[in-house]
């Protein structure tokens, strides 16, 4: 067991934590980063990736997150393979235990740990994943130009995935358990008045079937929750539009979240309530959850981290002066 100490240390090794780093590193704070169960975060599970500004032609999200590492790493940071199991918030160095039994102590922390989006858990969604099913119409919708595509949810986030979608296609429909939906009234509104949208009531996704590596997704087996009879619904894509679930077990009792469980940060800002704590990316952020956006907040939480580390060294030196000066 070892302990490694560092100006900056960033849980979480996606967009929002290698950009934080990127700047850490260059601010010469010798950041380290853990990279958690999924090093790369999200996109690592994302194949083609068209909207991250900067490529002309479709990349690859798992080149991505390999190319942002080589760049973090290039300008000074240490990737660490470990899983944080418990931190200490209580200062003024922050403490983080892995799973190996090392401890990260940082005099800044930056929570990057990220949010997954909740899935149907049926068969047929992690082998079609990619291939027809998707979590994130603002990801992948363009894909789907044309085609016939399938939202399965009831929330805001399934009515707005749906009403994006009629961007792409003419033929959406929303598959719903229930029979109303839960989402804001005024997104209903908008939901309900677009022609390109229709709606399944009463009905559970039991299966998606197609071959991942012919083609992908055919169809979306369904169940009537009422009837309990099941049918076929043919699609080319199918979106589960059911949440997300921020990585935020580690901080309950130890910082405010949200009621979804996400941390609640100072409007604009990645600063948490404890002064030299910032969160950055997906962890904080309900509303965009976009690569590029959680780069631009890890920049922020770098730079932020920059300067409660110079109010730190302006007031021990100021301390000195005035020690001298008793003297």
């Amino acid at each position: 067991m070892a302990t490694h100490k560092t100006r900056m240390l960033i849980i979480g090794s996606g967009p929002a934590g290698l950009s934080a780093a990127i700047y850490g590193a260059r601010a010469m704070m010798e950041p380290i980063v853990v990279q958690g169960l999924q090093p790369g975060g999200q996109l690592t599970i994302t194949t083609d990736v068209e909207n991250y500004p900067g490529f002309k032609d479709v990349i690859q999200g798992p080149w991505l997150m390999q190319e942002m590492q080589a760049q973090a790493e290039h300008v000074g940071t240490r990737m660490m393979w470990d899983t944080i199991v418990d931190v200490d918030l209580s200062g003024p160095t922050f403490r983080a235990t892995g799973d190996s039994g090392d401890v990260y102590e940082g005099d800044t922390l930056v929570i990057a740990t990220g949010a997954q989006a909740k899935w149907l858990g049926v068969p047929g969604e992690q082998e079609l994943g990619g291939k027809g099913v998707s979590a994130c119409a603002t990801c992948d919708g363009f894909f789907y130009r044309g085609k016939k595509v399938a939202v399965i949810g009831g929330g805001n986030t399934a009515v707005e995935e749906a009403l994006y979608l009629t961007n792409h296609s003419d033929d959406v429909t929303l598959i719903h358990r229930r029979d109303e939906l839960r989402s804001e009234k005024i997104l209903q509104e908008r939901l309900f008045a677009n022609p390109k949208i229709k709606v399944l009531w009463n009905k559970t996704v039991e299966q998606f079937a197609g071959d991942p590596l012919a083609g992908g997704l055919t169809h979306l087996v369904l169940k009537d929750t009422v009837t309990g009879e099941t049918s076929d619904f043919a699609a080319d894509g199918a979106f589960v539009a059911i949440g997300h679930a921020p990585s935020t077990e580690l901080f309950k009792g130890k910082l405010p979240m949200d009621a979804g469980g996400y941390l609640i940060v100072e409007p604009g800002t990645p600063k948490t309530e404890i002064p030299g704590v910032f969160a950055c990316g997906d962890v904080m952020d309900h509303t965009y959850r976009q690569a590029v956006t959680a780069a631009g907040t890890g920049c922020m939480a770098a730079l932020d981290a920059e300067r409660y580390l110079s109010g730190l060294s302006i007031d021990l030196s100021g301390h000195a002066k005035e020690a001298e000066a008793a003297e």
